[in-house]
């Protein structure tokens, strides 16, 4: 019996494909009916996901001092701590949440520049302006990788933290008490040197996409 998937089951998939690349084109479209071109919305892009990586890095300033602030405790009572605790996680959940969005939204942009561009490429009919083009293109696409990789580093960096800031939370929701606090404890030397891994790696992405933007100002 052949496992082929039936046509009519692609079509739903085909259909929103083709809805998503429709709508592309008429935002990029009506963009430049108002001198707005990919180039620009890539730069405007990369710039929310700096702010967005800047955002996500005082987050986890935020969380650890408030875990620092935990594992000090002396008090039986740590509801309330517990509570600000998981409040912390959750801003940087939706924190890296939003720095991974702003990261795709600048890579399909990217693709659908690039994509323009080596096909106007082939409408020059000045070789010198073609082959200028084409380095300038080359150039552009190697600073962009550069960015995208420092980019996508930090990205994978906030994974392990958020992982151990969850165990860690949800332990101490359901042991509200002082053997808590001390298992805690243990885990805050190993969170702080994921965070300082982080935060160096967010700043290498930030000066990535600051030369990025500068780049494309020049050019």
């Amino acid at each position: 019996m052949s496992s082929r998937q039936p046509l009519f089951s692609l079509v739903p998939l085909l259909f929103a494909a083709l809805l998503l690349t429709s709508c592309s084109s008429a935002y990029y479209s009506a963009m430049e009916k108002v001198g707005i071109h990919k180039r620009d919305i890539l730069v405007d892009r990369v710039e929310g996901a700096r702010d967005a990586q800047e955002e996500a890095q005082e987050e986890f300033k935020s969380a650890l001092e408030q875990f620092a602030s935990v594992v000090a405790l002396k008090e039986t009572d740590l509801k309330i701590a517990y509570d600000k605790l998981n409040a912390e996680y959750l801003d940087c959940e939706q924190a890296s949440e939003k720095v991974s969005t702003r990261i795709d939204k600048v890579e399909k942009v990217s693709e659908d520049l690039f994509e323009e561009w080596e096909d106007e490429l082939e409408l020059y009919e000045n070789q010198t302006y073609r082959e200028t083009s084409k380095r300038q293109l080359r150039k552009t696409k190697s600073r962009y990788r550069n960015m995208l990789a420092s980019m996508r580093a930090a990205e994978r960096s906030m994974a392990p933290v958020l992982e151990t800031f969850e165990d860690n939370v949800l332990y101490l929701k359901h042991n509200l008490n002082a053997q808590a606090i001390g298992s805690l404890q243990g885990e805050f030397a190993g969170l702080q040197k994921d965070i300082d891994v982080l935060i160096e790696r967010m700043n290498k992405a930030i000066q990535e996409s600051n030369a990025f933007i500068a780049q494309m100002g020049q050019s």
